[in-house]
């Protein structure tokens, strides 16, 4: 492709349609992830299920995730972006009406595997941002689509408590509004999405997939059903061993073979290691919020001596959409301020707002107004934290990698969403209050929920280390390839140093100055 080629659609317009299409499109993939959790109660009545069978709903679509992210974000790099994105949006849509219409817990499973796989959907969308805007545009749009992963989980919360309200409950009704938007996002990505223009070509590693899949199966599946198994129980613990040793087989298959799924010098890049630790603590962080804010609420204040006696609707209405909608804001401003301050300054900035919030639910969390406030708070931040990620992804690794990098870090915040699920679910079940009249729901000590926002307030005070010692580059800087020189070198053959507009744009700009 000639570096003189211009995509009017995206470079000369500015791409609104597109950032607009593929926001939509990542909104969908929070909202397929936190979906069932409000209704998990209605699926067990309705089809009478034990608990346990119940949580797969949730752990199915993880492990599809899983499996799923990382090959698909590569085989888009290889392949092109739009018609990997339109099939995944496709398998979305697909897997949402199959859940609307079954009432089978086998077929529910599958169409929540289906779901799973949109994950992908994020990194996909971020790549194509790369190759279609200019410098200049970049940052921003990518924290307004990074921005609307919050506001879709938060949207799916609301959502679900309000078509599951009255006497007779039906979950379908929220698998129908699954699948409605789904089909507005892959409408409105085959209208916006242009088709990639360049792409790596060559072959899958197919084995690469297999071992990389299995490692992150046999990992997320204790974490997801350790409250059930038991922690120390010989299922557990034999998984997680599992998965350090298929760990150490994937990075010898991947470290033979010519054509790998994940070049290995990529994870000795320093911004790639600490994006994706910080994405593991953000999405620690967001899990907390959600489980803590909404089970605290929802506790009865005459029973327990805290609480709001607040209903499913209350507790994702009044408590938790407020920060929903500021974590949509927020990402309007995040992408804005990485160009003009820096990715660290703002992530360190978003971090130190979660740590306020956290500290805040953690010291005085007996009032609905400081509760809300809070919550404001923590949403600002985790919307600036995922509006500053891809900006060191996308700094850190050459284009022809960008999909693949992004969808590990996916699979990081996937990981840290379970991880505080499980731990917080751990914890108010530690301890639970005593003396309680017969017949009712056991209630957690408040002192758990404390605990719970203090381990919150951790872990963003940690992304604050992160981002102001491990974290060194400033905004979006010119690109480092890594080939088989190790970075700095040469980029794998057939693959140009800088496609796109983005690039095409600075490659002008810089000369006109010479």
């Amino acid at each position: 492709m000639s570096l003189t080629h211009r995509r009017p659609a995206t470079a000369e317009s500015g791409g609104r349609g597109l950032v607009f299409a593929l926001g939509l499109s990542a909104m969908i993939v929070s909202m397929m992830q936190t979906l069932v959790v409000p209704i998990l109660t209605v699926v067990q009545k309705d089809l009478s299920l034990s608990s346990s069978s119940t949580s797969w709903l949730a752990t199915s679509t993880l492990l599809s995730a899983a499996v799923f992210t990382p090959l698909l974000g590569r085989l888009g790099d290889m392949r092109g972006k739009r018609p990997v994105l339109l099939c995944v949006l496709g398998v979305t849509v697909v897997g949402s009406a199959l859940a609307a219409t079954t009432s089978s817990f086998p077929l529910l499973l599958v169409a929540r595997a289906m779901q799973g796989a949109s994950t992908a959907i994020f990194p996909l969308a971020l790549s194509v941002l790369r190759d279609e805007l200019p410098a200049r545009r970049l940052p921003a749009a990518m924290g307004l689509v990074s921005g609307t992963l919050a506001f879709g989980s938060g949207l799916a919360l609301v959502g679900a408590g309000l078509l599951t309200q009255g006497p007779h409950p039906d979950y379908h009704r929220v698998f129908w509004l699954a699948t409605v938007l789904s089909l507005i996002a892959l409408a409105t990505a085959a209208i916006a999405v242009p088709p990639s223009p360049s792409s790596t070509g060559g072959r899958t590693d197919w084995l690469g997939a297999t071992t990389l899949a299995g490692a992150l199966v046999l990992l997320l599946l204790p974490i997801s059903q350790g409250g059930t198994w038991g922690w120390t129980s010989a299922r557990c613990l034999g998984l997680l061993g599992g998965a350090a040793v298929l760990t150490a087989v994937w990075v010898l298959v991947e470290r033979r073979v010519r054509q790998p799924l994940v070049d290995m010098r990529m994870f000795a890049l320093r911004p790639v290691v600490f994006t994706n630790l910080a994405g593991v603590l953000l999405g620690f962080g967001m899990f907390t919020q959600f489980i803590g804010i909404s089970y605290l609420v929802q506790t009865p204040h005459r029973i327990a001596g805290y609480g709001f006696s607040a209903s499913v609707l209350d507790a994702a209405v009044v408590y938790l959409l407020p920060g929903t909608v500021a974590s949509l804001i927020a990402a309007q401003f995040g992408g804005v301020l990485v160009r003009r301050i820096g990715a660290r300054v703002t992530l360190a900035a978003g971090a130190g707002s979660g740590v306020l919030g956290f500290g805040w639910l953690a010291v005085s969390h007996g009032s609905p107004g400081g509760v809300v406030a809070a919550g404001l708070l923590t949403g600002i931040a985790i919307s600036f934290g995922f509006a500053t990620l891809p900006a060191f992804i996308v700094a850190g690794v050459p284009v022809h990698q960008s999909g693949i990098a992004n969808g590990i870090n996916s699979i990081a915040r996937s990981l840290g969403s379970s991880l505080g699920s499980a731990v917080i679910t751990a914890l108010l079940s530690a301890r639970l209050l005593t003396g309680l009249p017969p017949g009712t729901p056991a209630a957690p000590a408040e002192s758990q929920y404390t605990l719970s926002f203090a381990l919150g307030a951790t872990a963003f005070a940690l992304v604050v280390l992160i981002a102001l010692t491990g974290l060194r580059i400033e905004a979006v800087p010119r690109r480092k390839v890594v080939g088989p020189g190790g970075p700095g070198g040469q980029a794998p053959e057939g693959v140009h140093p800088t496609p796109g507009p983005r690039h095409r744009a600075r490659t002008r700009g810089n000369s006109g100055h010479r």
